[in-house]
């Protein structure tokens, strides 16, 4: 829900500002890719890094069991995230994508979060893979429907946020799916609504 928040905050803040000056052409979409790609790749490290403290210490322990648990789920739900992007895009774009794979890793981060603690390895490298896919399929939607999203904010954690929260309740016994449903579309339409009133 900490994504889902973020990302349709995010929705709402792009939907006021509008697009950047150049994208949205009588020619079609015109792409504005990342001025250091090398940077970006860093920066998806950095983030992949403090995701180990954000996920491990939800577990509010220091047993190595859980906390074992957590950060291999984490590492295969991204690494996973990473290859659902690559390939979604070379298949759907007709190329690998760099800017994609990165955010395939954000991705399956962002799906694992809700979850890593409870779920499987063999779970977590599913739902990293269908967030990297999803996200792909995401970022073409909202750039087709002239939301520019410079940093594929919105997709990754908005929509892969609402897939993280579905997630806990297909891939770990015991939860709900209609309440999950519930929470992920309450929280999105509150962060939403709240946003673009502020």
């Amino acid at each position: 829900v900490v994504h889902a928040f973020g990302g349709f905050g995010a929705l709402a803040c792009v939907m006021v500002l509008g697009p950047r000056r150049g994208k949205y052409t009588e020619n079609g979409i015109k792409p504005i890719p990342a001025h250091n790609f090398p940077l970006a790749a860093i920066g998806v490290f950095l983030l992949m890094f403090g995701w180990y403290g954000f996920n491990g210490g939800s577990v509010l322990s220091a047993e190595p069991g859980a906390l074992g648990l957590v950060f291999t789920t984490t590492t295969l739900a991204a690494c996973a995230g990473a290859l659902g992007a690559m390939f979604t895009s070379w298949f759907a774009l007709k190329k690998p994508d760099l800017s994609m794979a990165l955010n395939g890793i954000l991705a399956g981060l962002v799906g694992i979060t809700a979850n890593p603690d409870v779920v499987s390895v063999g779970s977590a490298i599913l739902i990293g893979l269908i967030a990297g896919i999803i996200v792909v399929f995401a970022i073409t939607f909202f750039d087709k429907s002239k939301i520019d999203d410079p940093v594929g904010a919105i997709s990754v954690h908005g929509v892969c946020g609402i897939w993280g929260t579905l997630a806990v309740a297909i891939f770990a016994g015991g939860f709900d799916f209609m309440v999950q449903l519930k929470g992920a579309l309450l929280v999105s339409i509150f962060a939403f609504v709240f946003a673009y009133i502020v």
